[in-house]
């Protein structure tokens, strides 16, 4: 089918943005029936902002004595080695 580029009104920003022919195109190949309703800066935006931050922890590498962040809660029973000793040891 031949598309033409239409403009839409992102519903988050209240900003015109363009939802092209080619977009058009690959949104019928895919079977998706919905017109975007948020524009790419919304989009992404809203894609990185749903991710939770993974929290991070410091502590001090058993075998060089650097001080690091590392993704897990350090327990006193476990050495923890900094990404650096980390490779070295693999």
């Amino acid at each position: 089918m031949n598309h033409q580029d239409k403009t839409l009104v992102c519903k988050d920003c209240g900003n015109e943005f363009v939802f092209t022919a080619s977009e058009q195109d690959f949104y019928e190949e895919k079977g998706f029936t919905n017109e975007p309703q948020r524009c790419k800066s919304c989009r992404d935006a809203r894609k990185n902002n749903g991710r939770p931050q993974r929290e991070m922890f410091d502590a001090v590498c058993a075998s060089c004595g650097k001080t690091c962040k590392v993704p897990f809660q350090p327990r006193n029973d476990r050495p923890v080695y900094c990404s650096d000793c980390f490779s070295s040891q693999r």
